[in-house]
């Protein structure tokens, strides 16, 4: 009895991150999206809100990825007749920017691996 081959439904997932000299992660794919949200949405608050995080886990992360790198990658804005708001500073931008260019170099690359791992397997 032959049996057809059948194409399995199989995705690729991966995630990218920087780590430290003591393997502590510093800055990732996650801390990338958070950065993202905060300059969309113009605030840590908004941001938490948007993607479901908790504000207190969030602050902290963000002191200590600013703590790891050794520069500020966000400017809090306080009061005002609209409350607060968060700006990234120009070295945050930067992160965005440069994690948005390394994706769209390395997720093509990925991307084509992977459509060869799968010829060889099927």
């Amino acid at each position: 009895m032959k049996s057809k081959k059948h194409k399995p439904d199989v995705k690729l997932c991966y995630k990218i991150w920087l780590e430290n000299h003591k393997n502590e992660g510093i800055l990732g794919d996650g801390k990338w999206l958070l950065l993202k949200t905060i300059e969309q949405e113009g605030s840590i608050t908004a941001a938490t809100e948007k993607l479901g995080w908790s504000y207190r886990k969030t602050w902290n992360s963000l002191k200590k990825i600013e703590q790891m790198l050794g520069f500020l990658i966000i400017k809090k804005n306080r009061g005002g007749a609209e409350g607060g708001s968060t700006e990234l500073t120009e070295e945050g931008k930067k992160i965005v920017s440069a994690f948005e260019k390394f994706h769209s170099e390395v997720d093509g690359v990925i991307s084509r691996a992977f459509e060869k791992l799968m010829k060889d397997i099927m």
